[in-house]
């Protein structure tokens, strides 16, 4: 007897195989994968600058949704590890030493400055939390704009350019494809992460801490190295960043940058995979489409910068009121409901990170935490 006649025997109904939805999800990775291994080759060279930035926010991205969507802490604060990944391989490769090395230095570095300074301020709460990583990105910024070392206000110039195996990177699609690795890097660390019994410590953190911890969860521990990992992704970003554009200053990174990427996690859908990437992709193009209008004659000099801001607070009001768990998972519930209407359980395109949970999410996750009060 079958499996299936088993079940069907006992309970009267056929539970149908996930396999065929499984190879469904893997088809659309792959072809995602391939799409965009392959789209630099047909980009001109001002889109390969926006696919480059594109990529390295997606990673940052990723790691503020595992920030917030899976420990349930808020940070104001990561474009301060992007810019000490950029500094650290940017001032490597200045003071002699080779380009990988520097770029492998940036995550190293900003991951565990993350994780000396989450130390104190992971046992911040709410609000407090929110202010303490603002505050320390306020500072990073102001010392890096007073010591010489690291440039000043004037800035860090002559960042050689990339090299692999001795051969330079001059081009920018082969920088293109250096984001693209970097980006698929990052999303196959988050998804052994978050699928592996440390991930479901993270769940259970983000939904109750004090549940999370009587059920042996270690609470501190997992937020530090949650939040060194995620400074450690824009560590990453902020390498790749400084070899490309090849000069570094504070007004590189804004506070406005860090309120960028908590929009482009909430927009794609908290908590989800494919979602910072989804989100990175609509923020960023929206964005350059913005600076576009905002640079024609005839705008004055700050209409780029009140566009930001003006896109940044609508997308978050239409998305809470109207997508509140964000652009993925709707599209994903969308996808779920036709294929039932048809009679067929039908893939997802959210990709669970947990092949055995119910494909109906918790009441934790349907929505973004901001807890701030």
């Amino acid at each position: 007897m079958t499996p299936e006649a088993a079940t069907a025997s006992t309970t009267g109904t056929v539970r149908r195989r996930p396999a065929p939805a499984h190879a469904v999800r893997l088809g659309l990775v792959a072809l995602v994968a391939v799409v965009s291994l392959l789209a630099p080759l047909l980009l001109s060279r001002s889109q390969l600058s926006v696919y480059v930035l594109l990529g390295t926010a997606a990673m940052v991205t990723v790691g503020v949704s595992l920030l917030m969507g899976y420990a349930g802490q808020v940070s104001l604060g990561q474009a301060a590890f992007y810019a000490v990944g950029a500094y650290t391989a940017g001032l490597l490769a200045v003071h002699g030493v080779p380009p990988l090395l520097g770029l492998l230095a940036g995550p190293l570095v900003a991951g565990a400055l993350a994780g000396l300074v989450g130390v104190p301020i992971m046992r911040l709460r709410g609000h407090y939390l929110a202010f303490a990583t603002l505050a320390f990105q306020l500072i990073l910024l102001a010392v890096v704009g007073q010591v010489a070392f690291f440039g000043g206000d004037i800035g860090l110039q002559g960042i050689p350019q990339l090299s692999l195996g001795g051969v330079k990177l001059s081009s920018a699609r082969a920088y293109a494809w250096v984001t693209w690795v970097g980006v698929a890097l990052v999303l196959i660390i988050t998804r052994n992460i978050i699928a592996s019994r440390p991930g479901r410590g993270l769940r259970a953190l983000a939904t109750s801490e004090t549940a999370a911890e009587s059920s042996g969860v270690p609470v501190t521990r997992y937020k530090i190295v949650v939040f060194a990992l995620s400074g450690a992704f824009a560590g990453l970003a902020g390498g790749i960043y400084a070899f490309f554009i090849g000069y570094l200053a504070p007004g590189s990174f804004p506070v406005l940058l860090s309120f960028q990427f908590i929009v482009m996690a909430v927009v794609g859908g908290l908590g989800t995979l494919w979602g910072p990437v989804v989100g990175a992709v609509v923020i960023t193009l929206i964005v350059q489409a913005l600076n576009n209008l905002g640079t024609q004659p005839g705008m004055p000099s700050y209409a780029s910068s009140v566009f930001s801001y003006a896109v940044y607070a609508l997308l978050l009001v239409v998305v809470l009121l109207f997508l509140p768990r964000g652009l993925v998972p709707a599209a994903s519930d969308a996808v779920r409901r036709l294929f039932r209407s048809r009679g067929s359980t039908g893939p997802t395109i959210e990709t669970a990170v947990d092949d055995e949970a119910p494909a109906k999410k918790p009441a934790a996750r349907r929505g973004p935490r901001f807890d701030l009060g």
